[in-house]
């Protein structure tokens, strides 16, 4: 009686290991069902050291990114509320300090890629890219100012986050948690 008991716990431990070895039909038909570009990237030997440096990177600017879009949605309804376009600039002004010194350190300290990303993700989040609201909150020659600042370190303040050419960015997110 020992011995079969002994046999049964060994059987279920035998078929709990092969289970969690053998690929499951979902993600079969999950790799399966993947488009090309992404089966072509991850054939790549530097993919998962490079998705682990995408990876690092969102985790640090996506939280930049997430304040971003909430602060832009409050100042928007905030500046709706406002009576004269005197109250609206002043409005402005203050909040531009209020960001500045809250975020202006920890901004600075960002690498190029971390800032690229940074303009995609606060794209992803209001909606609208970084230079068109420079644009429309500061004016032209500012945005056109932190344009050409943003092209001498080969970025793009007008980079607008696509769901698909971004799926790595898009995958990250999900399983952070933030969507």
């Amino acid at each position: 009686m020992r011995s079969i008991t002994l046999l049964l716990i060994g059987l279920i431990a035998i078929l709990r290991v092969t289970a969690q070895q053998a690929p499951t039909q979902d993600s079969i038909t999950m790799e399966q069902e993947l488009p090309e570009f992404i089966k072509i990237a991850k054939k790549d030997p530097e993919y998962q050291k490079k998705y682990e440096k995408l990876k690092y990177d969102v985790r640090k600017v996506l939280p930049y990114a997430k304040m971003a879009g909430f602060r832009f949605q409050l100042m928007e309804q905030n500046l709706q509320l406002l009576p004269s376009e005197k109250a609206r600039k002043e409005y402005l002004k203050k909040t531009e300090e209020a960001i500045k010194d809250q975020f202006m350190d920890d901004l600075v300290g960002l690498t190029v890629s971390q800032g690229k990303l940074l303009i995609k993700l606060i794209h992803r989040e209001t909606g609208k890219d970084t230079y068109t609201l420079l644009k429309t909150y500061r004016g032209n020659l500012t945005a056109l100012y932190w344009q050409g600042l943003a092209k001498v370190f080969t970025a793009d303040l007008t980079n607008e986050y696509n769901p698909i050419e971004d799926w790595q960015i898009e995958q990250i997110i999900k399983d952070l948690g933030f969507e």
